[in-house]
């Protein structure tokens, strides 16, 4: 099912807007070869070869127009200049063939009126819906349409056609007119509109990921840069204590800025593996977030909100947080993202109280949240903040506090959207090797044929500071 339907599921929503858009209007091609092109063709038993002619011509304005439909949606995107040259043609085309229809009708009272007003209506209607395509101001589609309807209007009065044609073919053409003028300008802007979004997600996440940079550097240099200045400050005094013949008092200077720097080094370690501010509920505060900016609805479940972890466990799962959150937006076209933060008192196989059922409980049976933000069953909630919708996120604590008397923490994120595999990089070899110093292990894989990928952490709850899993950073409460 998945290589069937993998066209479409792999594509993004603006890319999925698009191609429905564009095949519609190729549908309504084929709508306009049974509305005008068929009745054309049914004249020629009444006016002869005129009726092939016509025939043909409504046909050549049915393909001109569906291609004139493709490159104006690809101009609305900004993706190749506005066809003024083919929406002439299209325009040309649709007069033509009104006043052929019209000359028909004259020259054979006989000729059937409702053939003549389907041929009529399609021709009009349907090449005014793609010349709206071809600007983005209402007025000139206003303009367009009434121009339209009562150009049908003064052509059957000047070819001399009885009121009743004349009303006719001018109420047909005016319906159609105002359906297809108004429904193809919603289409252009609707379409924009998504593309926009698209790209406004895509650049709050960048804007994201550029934070979190300049985050980092502002860590580095707070470490680094007075260590560095005392450092050059101790070497140039050492250096005129050694011009000046104190050699002990220079050893000493050398001798603490030997300190000074194994102290830096040990600082940009820290930071480096995150053991400065690496907290678990700020990483999966930020994962949210980021996720959200980027169109991906994430959802955070946060059971035994109250429990209290080890430090070094809490820092190593934010780790993992936050690769296997830059992995979901780089390596996937993930619509749907799921965090789970369980306490596992027994220490199950992978998946085991982390995993997620499709009924909404986990496999130990506790409560989630509902999609409205509210638990289900009889555990109280404790720390919920939600928000809903495409490209948001909900972060919900579950259950009562359980101890740490033992066990193990396990944190699992699924998301869709997995693209197959391609080479290794070095991201989960690193956080591997960081739970494995801490007696944990990380198992990261598929989870089902249907693009599903899922990533399971696990960490012992043995020694080390305790911290609340459901901290709150400085100055944030809870909704």
């Amino acid at each position: 099912m998945a290589r069937l339907t993998g066209w479409w599921t792999r594509r993004s929503n603006p890319e999925k807007v698009e191609l429905y858009t564009r095949w519609t209007y190729h549908g309504l091609a084929g709508v306009a070869v049974f509305v005008g092109a068929l009745p054309a063709l049914a004249t020629a038993s009444v006016v002869g070869p005129a009726g092939g002619w016509l025939f043909l011509a409504v046909l050549l304005h049915t393909v001109l127009v569906a291609v004139l439909c493709s490159r104006a949606l690809s101009w609305q995107l900004g993706r190749r200049d506005r066809p003024n040259r083919l929406a002439a043609v299209v325009a040309a085309l649709t007069v033509g063939g009104c006043l052929a229809t019209l000359l028909l009708r004259r020259r054979w009272p006989d000729l059937d009126l409702q053939m003549t007003m389907y041929v009529v209506s399609g021709l009009v209607s349907w090449g005014v819906g793609a010349l709206a395509l071809c600007t983005t101001r209402v007025r000139h589609m206003m303009g367009l349409s009434v121009a339209a309807v009562a150009g049908v209007a003064v052509g059957t009065v000047l070819v001399g056609l009885p009121v009743t044609d004349t009303v006719t073919h001018t109420f047909t053409a005016g319906f159609g007119t105002l359906v297809f003028a108004p429904t193809s300008g919603f289409s252009g802007w609707l379409l924009r509109a998504v593309w926009e979004l698209d790209a406004a997600h895509r650049l709050q996440a960048r804007l994201a990921v550029a934070e979190e940079r300049l985050r980092f550097a502002r860590d580095l240099h707070d470490v680094m840069g007075r260590n560095l200045s005392v450092i050059a400050l101790k070497s140039e005094l050492a250096a005129q204590l050694s011009r000046r013949g104190a050699a002990d008092r220079a050893v000493a200077e050398m001798g603490e800025v030997q300190r000074i720097a194994r102290e830096s080094q040990r600082e940009v370690r820290e930071v480096v593996r995150g053991y400065r501010e690496a907290d678990l509920h700020t990483e999966l505060e930020g994962a949210r977030g980021v996720l959200a900016a980027a169109g991906i609805r994430c959802r955070v479940d946060l059971r035994d909100a109250e429990a209290e972890l080890p430090a070094a466990a809490q820092s190593a799962l934010a780790w993992v947080v936050r690769e296997a959150t830059t992995n979901v937006l780089r390596h996937s076209d993930a619509r749907h993202c799921r965090v789970t933060v369980a306490i596992d008192a027994a220490g199950g196989p992978a998946g085991g109280p982390g995993a997620a059922r499709g009924d909404g409980t986990g496999r130990d049976g506790r409560a989630v949240a509902t999609p409205g933000g509210e638990a289900v069953g009889a555990a109280p909630v404790t720390g919920a903040a939600s928000g809903g919708g495409a490209g948001s996120a909900s972060v919900v604590g579950v259950g009562p506090a359980s101890g740490t008397g033992g066990g193990e923490v396990v944190l699992v994120i699924e998301n869709d959207g997995a693209r197959p595999a391609g080479s290794g990089g070095s991201g989960l070899a690193g956080l591997r090797e960081r739970l494995a110093a801490l007696g944990g292990v990380l198992d990261a894989g598929p989870a089902d044929a249907d693009g599903r990928f899922r990533l399971t952490a696990r960490v012992p709850l043995d020694g080390g500071d305790l911290r609340s899993a459901a901290a709150e950073p400085a100055g944030r409460g809870r909704s």
